[in-house]
């Protein structure tokens, strides 16, 4: 299917009178929005600055049946070569202001969507800001709880999906509350319990709900330690990951009971490739483009290494990557 869109056309108009004209562009290439570094057009691509925008452009949507995805930092998907049909939103923008309670300091709009706020022990995030942001704004204030977080390329919206996790640290064990924006255009207070969080999994992924911003509580700790733990942190990603080449970390689930990584590498599959694709030697648990792959190669590669290994262990694994268009 070829793009339907053009800079000229009545929804590109209405979606530039919701979101402002500079917010929105049509053929927006997601290779320029998604960590593997791959992707064709989106028909329309929206970047929105407030609640409200969010509010008008999902109306305007609406009122055209056209598709939409909310994108965090794209650091879990894969948007296949030839796009995607639809809408792309995203909450994610430039660097927020750290601001404590009191302080004269702005957000970045009346919404929070990007902006980081510290009031004690609690920590409010809008849905666009980082996870790293995020764990560097608790470690200031010298609050323990989310250094597994540092290292983490998400978005705080797209950890809230996924549940995002590292080193034994999970969004779960700090998150006491969620603010999203529900299928009806409502804004609703979604208490941590309800939030059905799970290994990669929330209620988000069930419910047609969008993340708006998240409160979170934390412990007081020592500045000294926190820092170090998140050093420690680095340095590990560092000697273990495959940094250098673009990816979406780790591409499959763990097995219950296994090891995604161990069970790719004992089917003999480091370094195995599929155009410019490949199952990294350094860690097996990770699919990157080495050579300018094409999202195809990844796809592809993906679903080779998972008939393998079930082939050799008799365990099918499950992708943590999204799929999003056409391929």
């Amino acid at each position: 299917m070829t793009m339907r869109m053009n800079e000229n056309d009545a929804l590109t108009e209405a979606l530039r009178a919701a979101a402002g004209a500079d917010n929105v562009r049509t053929g927006e290439p997601m290779e320029r929005h998604t960590s593997f570094r791959t992707g064709g057009p989106a028909d329309y691509f929206v970047r929105v600055q407030s609640e409200e925008a969010l509010q008008k452009v999902l109306d305007v949507l609406k009122e055209e049946k056209e598709p939409y995805t909310v994108l965090g930092r794209g650091t879990n998907l894969l948007v296949g070569d030839l796009g995607y049909r639809g809408c792309i939103i995203t909450l994610t923008g430039g660097a927020a202001p750290v601001t404590d309670t009191g302080e004269e300091k702005e957000a970045p709009d009346a919404s929070l969507l990007r902006s980081i706020r510290v009031d004690g022990t609690v920590i409010t995030a809008g849905a666009g800001a980082s996870l790293a942001g995020i764990a560097q704004a608790a470690a200031a204030k010298g609050l323990s709880g989310l250094s597994f977080a540092a290292g983490i390329p998400g978005s705080v919206g797209g950890g809230l999906v996924m549940n995002a996790g590292a080193y034994g640290g999970e969004m779960r064990q700090a998150v006491t509350g969620v603010r999203v924006l529900d299928e009806n255009g409502a804004i609703r207070e979604i208490p941590a319990e309800e939030m059905a969080f799970g290994y990669r999994t929330s209620a988000l992924r069930t419910h047609p709900w969008i993340a708006l911003s998240c409160t979170m509580a934390l412990q007081e700790g020592d500045p000294r330690k926190i820092r170090e733990e998140m050093a420690d942190f680095a340095k590990r990603r560092r000697s273990k990951q495959p940094l250098s080449y673009p990816s979406a970390g780790s591409t499959f689930k763990r097995p219950e009971g296994h090891f995604a990584g161990k069970l790719i590498q004992e089917a003999g599959l480091a370094g195995f490739s599929v155009g410019g694709a490949c199952v990294s030697e350094k860690h097996c648990g990770f699919v990157i483009n080495k050579d300018h792959a094409t999202s195809a190669d990844i796809r592809n590669l993906i679903r080779e290494v998972q008939r393998r290994v079930e082939e050799n262990s008799g365990i099918r694994l499950e992708p943590e990557v999204i799929f999003l268009g056409e391929f």
